[in-house]
């Protein structure tokens, strides 16, 4: 992987210096002001080969923004700029909320990680919509929105309704986030009744929306903590809602509540979902598991842990149509991006692939049709392994 710039190092430890959460804020307003220029073109030929296609949403290649990087819709279309091909904002709530007390986001330096516990603190849907409305889009891409649930809402499930109703003209896809750890009861809609639930009240909504609207790509966010048993109870229900048009894919994974021995860092024992290098076998665990279950037929956006070409080839060959980063973005910077792209780009010519859509799925044929795999060793595998 390329190393960014002297002055983009420079940059970064200088971000690096201040409390995790201040040095965020200071990114996306020089990101907002255009301190931070664009990313470089994807050279044509590599257009050509890593195009790639998710529940009807088509992108110029597979490397996406995950939801968390900009929660307010600050800047989205300056992220766009950098080079990724989709990005998402939020989470989002119907209402606004402060989220949860600071300190609530700290750097494990040492294990290239972060733990956060954020809460789901957004300006709320009324506010963002109206930004996301207005933006403009210099560059191509496109912006989807992580919907969420208000910490105090009685009825969770009426919130994510809400945040259809509210984004749907407007997005260009939408994020069902069931699995943040940071919203206390919220992984309960991960359950098989609770999605049945979810989808059979969500069906007559999404229905008018899109007779109204058109379609829109939806898809389901999920934790890599679900226990072998809490994965197959979720499989008929997702078929379901996927053979009814309801979700269009799935993402795997959100951040996760266990702590992997072999964690360095003094700040590896605070509260809040883990994200980066030491959720990387986990979450692409829960990759293989559910695109062997689904038997392919729901297509998949990986994320957890990527930060090199040979873990986004690994997670393309394992069943992932699209990737979406985070972790790597606040360790690397914007030198990831086309890092990653440029080597993904390799890997396939060098396989034989003249195009990504060939490559989706292909270690399939060495596991089981069906079922859970036995769970590998959940140690901390070193970077790009």
């Amino acid at each position: 992987m390329a190393a960014p710039s002297l002055p983009a190092r420079m940059g970064l430890a200088a971000l690096h210096l201040l409390p995790p959460e201040r040095a965020h804020h200071l990114a996306l307003m020089a990101l907002k002001l255009g301190f931070i220029s664009p990313g470089p073109a994807l050279p044509d030929a590599d257009r050509a080969l890593l195009g790639t296609e998710i529940g009807g949403l088509r992108l110029a290649h597979p490397l996406g923004l995950a939801g968390g990087f900009d929660k307010n819709c600050v800047t989205p279309a300056a992220l766009l700029g950098l080079g990724f091909s989709s990005v998402e904002i939020g989470g989002v709530t119907p209402l606004p909320q402060p989220g949860n007390p600071r300190p609530r986001l700290f750097r494990l330096a040492a294990d290239r990680a972060i733990i956060n516990r954020m809460g789901f603190n957004n300006d709320g849907a009324r506010r963002i919509a109206e930004r996301l409305a207005r933006i403009h889009r210099p560059f191509p891409g496109k912006i989807g929105v992580n919907l969420g649930a208000n910490k105090e809402s009685a009825e969770r499930i009426a919130d994510y309704l809400a945040g259809l109703e509210i984004f749907w003209p407007i997005a260009d896809f939408l994020t069902l986030n069931i699995s943040s750890p940071n919203t206390p009861g919220l992984r309960a809609l991960e359950s098989g009744e609770g999605l049945q639930e979810f989808f059979a009240r969500m069906g007559p909504v999404q229905a008018e929306l899109a007779r109204i609207h058109g379609r829109r790509p939806v898809f389901l966010k999920f934790s890599p903590d679900l226990t072998d048993s809490a994965r197959a109870g979720i499989v008929t229900p997702l078929l379901r809602a996927g053979a009814d048009s309801l979700i269009d894919g799935l993402i795997l994974t959100n951040t996760t509540l266990d702590r992997p021995e072999g964690l360095r860092s003094a700040r590896r024992g605070e509260a809040g979902g883990l994200s980066g290098p030491p959720l990387r076998l986990r979450a692409r665990e829960a990759l293989m598991e559910m695109d062997a279950a689904l038997e392919g037929r729901l297509p998949i956006i990986a994320a957890g842990g990527i930060d090199s070409g040979a873990e986004a080839w690994a997670r393309i060959r394992a069943g992932a149509s699209a990737l979406q980063i985070y972790t790597a973005l606040v360790y690397v910077g914007p030198a990831i991006i086309p890092a990653i792209l440029r080597d993904l780009a390799a890997r396939l010519r060098a396989d034989g692939f003249t195009r990504l859509s060939d490559a989706i799925g292909i270690d399939r044929r060495f596991r089981p049709a069906a079922g859970f795999l036995p769970r590998p060793d959940l140690s901390i595998a070193p970077p790009g392994s």
